[in-house]
């Protein structure tokens, strides 16, 4: 299996390996006065704060279908994005990150505990600032797309939930970056809906990360509208599906989350091994989502003895002596 399941290279400096990225700082310099970083995505998936496997070439995938969504948003948001000298891998500017993860929504969807599905079948209609009426189906469209958003977790915590109120009060953000970060993650979402639908797709929710750069400028981090940070449905099978009650046909990772509610709470319990046959569909979905979203094939580069040489190789400018 042509898998990537880690990035660990001893000879890249300051490093910081999270739940899908492994990631090195370089030092800053006259251009960059943060710095720059080294973001590499592996093939590991995520959900529930934990990771549940590794799925080939999906590193790849979201990588490739970022840097097409970067290219298609930059007049209504920078981003971080300086080079890509794998694959697998962005050499972005180093940002201070806003302590707040914005989350849009435009459907009544999700199955974490921060999901507005999840709450409001709970009893909740008072969520993130919004209220939102009696009567929504699962997986009906809100009257307009609203925006969640969540605290960022650290060191095994959870993501809770924030009204702009509290973002405020806290001091997580001042007024004219919340003001900014609103409105730029509304347009992008607008934006993002707008050419999903054009190639039969429906963006459902997304979220994203934003920082500011050493002159206070607000850009994009992370990544954008990819199947690790967005939900997607397709647009042909929503109706029928909504109608009859079903999880509309999706490219994201509800799938194996779905898979693994069914088993355990994953909050938890030890997460069940997933099948290796769920592990090639959901590989496979991967791809059919890059096609789908980019309308180009998809060619996975296999060069190199393993992904870890070949990303080894093209980062090899940056080892430390």
């Amino acid at each position: 299996m042509y898998v990537l399941d880690h990035a660990r290279i001893a000879e890249l400096p300051k490093p910081y390996f999270g739940k899908v990225r492994d990631c090195y700082d370089l030092p800053p310099g006259a251009d960059h006065p943060l710095g720059q970083r080294i973001l590499i995505s592996s093939d590991r998936i995520s959900a529930f704060d934990r990771i549940l496997a590794s799925i080939p070439f999906k590193g790849q995938v979201l990588t490739q279908v970022a840097r097409w969504w970067f290219e298609r948003t930059g007049d209504i948001c920078a981003n971080h994005v300086l080079g890509y000298p794998d694959p697998n891998v962005v050499i972005g500017q180093r940002l201070n990150i806003l302590p707040v993860e914005i989350v849009v929504r435009g459907y009544l969807a999700g199955s974490t505990s921060t999901s507005v599905l999840t709450q409001y079948r709970a009893g909740a209609r008072a969520m993130y600032g919004h209220v939102l009426p009696d009567g929504l189906r699962d997986n009906e469209v809100l009257k307009a797309p609203i925006i969640t958003p969540t605290s960022k977790a650290y060191d095994g915590a959870h993501d809770a939930p924030l009204t702009p109120g509290e973002i405020l009060s806290q001091g997580l953000l001042t007024s004219p970056q919340w003001q900014e970060i609103s409105t730029k993650a509304l347009a992008l979402f607008s934006r993002g809906q707008r050419l999903a639908a054009e190639r039969g797709l429906i963006l459902v929710d997304t979220k994203y990360e934003f920082g500011t750069d050493a002159a206070g400028n607000i850009l994009i981090a992370d990544e954008i509208h990819t199947p690790d940070s967005s939900r997607y449905w397709l647009g042909s099978g929503y109706e029928a599906a909504f109608e009859a009650g079903a999880r509309p046909p999706s490219f994201d990772k509800d799938v194996i989350r779905s898979w693994v509610v069914a088993r355990c709470d994953p909050y938890v319990d030890p997460i069940p091994q997933i099948p290796a046959e769920m592990i090639a569909a959901t590989s496979a979905v991967y791809i059919q989502a890059f096609e789908a979203i980019t309308g180009s094939a998809f060619v996975p580069d296999q060069s190199g003895g393993s992904p870890l040489e070949r990303v080894r190789g093209h980062l090899a400018p940056y080892f430390q002596s």
